[in-house]
């Protein structure tokens, strides 16, 4: 599972608002109510009219959107069976097209694109504004395919099956109703699903508690129950997966977002899989079931350390027996980023002091034999796609100022060669990218990067901007910071990215380090970076912003609230900030697992001392923030953010808000609206920073 008050201030002017009893605010939590949108709507008009006035806004604007329609663009891959399969956007498919070549002709460099669904006729057609969600392809031949289409980007989508060489969808075909759903091929006539399935089947986390197998010709309704989870869980989800040529339902029934029951469907019947339940478990390669382990596994005698990679005799490991072997255990630099296979073969993406290496595993004579893949260093590196059928695989390498090039593989024989490369969006050769350590409160190193003039002057004026995220072991990686390149660093910025501890760069207790009570450490880190710039004479206070989103827009909220002093611009985007009640809205119940249960007296005792939207003062120099989130996202509640503006408005605080009304979590749907957030964006970080 992969596919977030007071009103009135007291009379000491000073200290926190407290909260009243009721959150006279919660109005706002009613995402299509009538006047919760005349709140959005003013808002909106008066930041697009401020920041669009500013006189960098229109040439951000048209350079974004040159580069997010640009030709030159790689068309990344997707392997099945014989084809190559592509989603792309431009100024002629606003919405997008999904497309296919001959595999032949794309590995050549020469692919003779077929369009087999365009969204945006499909949204004129239907009077809906679709955004495509993905697709789940028919193993062996890939003729069929189930197609995920999202109202206006949130996660709850339709599915529906989609023949590909008629190019159209299929009458009376599987069709599942907007919900969100997980749905995968079993057989031609089978699906396993995990959706909505009427009253009792959701859990409190908005998610499936059920698993079912359908028919084809028969009622969705009519599906055979294969697993029920509890109510009270994250979710239970169907899955399938594959070793060659066979399939075996998987049932994950996740009790928290890092804790799951795997079990497999086999013979009418449920087995469950004797793993630890925070293991990570990703595939089947010839029997051998590859787990990364998220903690200590003791298995007779024998301790397996937290973060290791491990394999099991997959047929053993179903009749109970452990028979495992280790593939790889990461030092306390490094840690396992990416795991994919290709028919033969396991690639292993490894972080080493939060630089990309990648290696071949082989299992030969009962034992992982690794090849390191001679890629370009200094950098991070993806798996872009694999082949079920091959050992050809493709990789894609960036790094801050380097554009993407994406390579085609083979890992039979560890060969590759460059495919295709970005154009240099901006100069990077004035440009330089170094990595330094700041030391956190607790004494714990936290490396950055900084990406900057060769010529930069150290005098502390230079606008800095700080990114950062810290949770879910999600690590943040150097990637070609194209529009940053012509939206920031050619008006003279500064851009860091910081790895603090919640994030996933040095395994998992990276990860464990910035959870629950924890959490204050992952806010510390930010701030020792944003000191050690000060320190160094990068910036200022006065020069010095940060960037946030999601997860990042909660890190982001806190610091401007218990760190004022340190920054002047602060970019909020879709976050978190009421943690008195994010575990009520939308999907915030399955994030209990990072950051704790407030409604439980003694978690609630370490939330509260750092909820942005509980710790906003009176009479405090805030900067002046600017919110961006989106009417459609079902994932972070937009009440989050509408709420922690009107809050501060009420108190006497400008800020700056925009809410696009479509985009999901991602925030927006278009090229056209990413390079007009893209543009405001920039456009406010210059106005206060420079």
């Amino acid at each position: 599972m992969k596919k977030y008050f007071l009103l009135v201030i007291s009379i000491a002017l000073i200290g926190p608002l407290v909260q009243a009893q009721e959150d006279n605010y919660q109005w706002l939590e009613e995402v299509d109510g009538k006047k919760s949108l005349e709140f959005v709507e003013k808002e909106n008009k008066a930041t697009f009219e401020e920041l669009s006035s500013e006189k960098d806004y229109e040439s951000i604007y048209d350079k974004s959107l040159e580069i997010y329609n640009s030709s030159e663009r790689i068309a990344y891959p997707t392997i099945q069976g014989d084809y190559i399969y592509n989603f792309w956007k431009d100024k002629d498919h606003a919405r997008g097209i999904w497309r296919r070549s001959t595999l032949e002709s794309y590995t050549i460099g020469e692919p003779i694109w077929e369009t087999l669904l365009d969204i945006d006729e499909l949204s004129e057609k239907d009077n809906v504004k679709w955004v495509y969600k993905g697709s789940n392809g028919l193993y062996p031949n890939y003729d069929r395919f189930l197609i995920q289409l999202s109202k206006g980007g949130g996660d709850a989508v339709i599915i529906k099956e989609f023949d590909v060489n008629k190019k159209e969808f299929i009458e009376n075909g599987f069709f599942i109703d907007e919900a969100k759903s997980d749905a995968s091929y079993v057989d031609e006539n089978t699906l396993i699903v995990s959706t909505d399935f009427g009253e009792g089947t959701m859990t409190t986390s908005g998610y499936s508690n059920q698993v079912k197998l359908w028919k084809r010709g028969t009622l969705l309704e009519e599906a055979q129950l294969i697993y029920e989870g509890e109510t009270t869980d994250v979710g239970t989800f169907g899955a399938v997966l594959r070793d060659g040529a066979k399939t075996y339902p998987l049932i994950n029934q996740y009790e928290s977002i890092f804790s799951a029951q795997y079990s497999v469907w086999i013979n009418n019947k449920i087995i469950k899989l004797d793993i630890p339940n925070d293991a990570n478990p990703s595939a089947i390669l010839n029997n051998q079931f590859i787990v990364q382990l998220k903690s200590d596994w003791v298995v007779d005698g024998v301790t397996y350390k937290m973060g290791t990679l491990i394999s099991l005799n997959f047929t053993e490991l179903l009749k109970g027996n452990k028979e495992i072997q280790v593939i790889l255990e990461p030092d306390e630099f490094s840690s396992i980023s990416e795991i994919s296979t290709t028919k033969n073969k396991l690639l292993v993406n490894i972080l080493s002091n939060v630089i990309s290496q990648l290696y071949i595993y082989s299992f030969d004579n009962n034992t992982w034999k690794n090849q390191k893949v001679s890629a370009p260093d200094f950098g991070t590196i993806s798996i872009a796609a694999t082949s079920e059928i091959s050992d050809l695989y493709f990789y894609d390498f960036q790094n801050f100022i380097t554009p993407s090039t994406l390579y085609t593989a083979d890992a039979a024989d560890n060969t590759f060669k460059a495919y295709k490369s970005l154009p240099a969006f901006f100069d990077s050769s004035k440009y330089k990218v170094e990595q330094f350590n700041a030391k956190s409160k607790d004494g714990t190193m936290i490396p950055y990067f900084m990406v900057s003039a060769k010529e930069m002057e150290y005098n502390g004026t230079n606008p800095t901007l700080v990114y950062a995220y810290g949770g879910f072991e999600i690590p943040m990686q150097p990637y070609y910071i194209s529009t940053y390149g012509v939206s920031w660093l050619e008006n003279g910025g500064v851009f860091v990215m910081a790895n603090i501890r919640g994030g996933g760069e040095f395994g998992p207790k990276w990860h464990q380090d910035g959870i629950k009570e924890k959490r204050q450490n992952v806010f510390d880190d930010l701030y020792a970076v944003s000191e050690d710039l000060i320190s160094n004479k990068i910036t200022s206070p006065e020069h010095l912003g940060v960037m946030g989103g999601s997860n990042g827009g909660l890190l982001v909220g806190v610091a401007f609230t218990q760190r004022p002093d340190l920054y002047n611009a602060i970019v909020c985007l879709v976050p978190l900030l009421d943690m008195q009640r994010y575990n009520k809205l939308l999907a915030g119940a399955s994030w209990m697992g990072e950051y704790g249960n407030p409604d439980v007296p003694e978690e609630w005792e370490y939330i509260k001392k750092y909820s942005p939207y509980h710790n906003l003062k009176a009479e405090v120099k805030y900067p002046e923030v600017f919110f961006y989130t989106s009417t459609r996202d079902d994932r972070v509640h937009p009440g989050h953010a509408r709420k922690m503006v009107a809050k501060m408005k009420d108190s006497g605080y400008k800020t700056y808000y925009y809410e696009n009304t479509e985009g999901g979590h991602a925030g927006s749907s278009t090229n056209e609206q990413r390079a007009k957030m893209n543009a405001m964006t920039f456009s406010y970080l210059l106005m206060k920073l420079k």
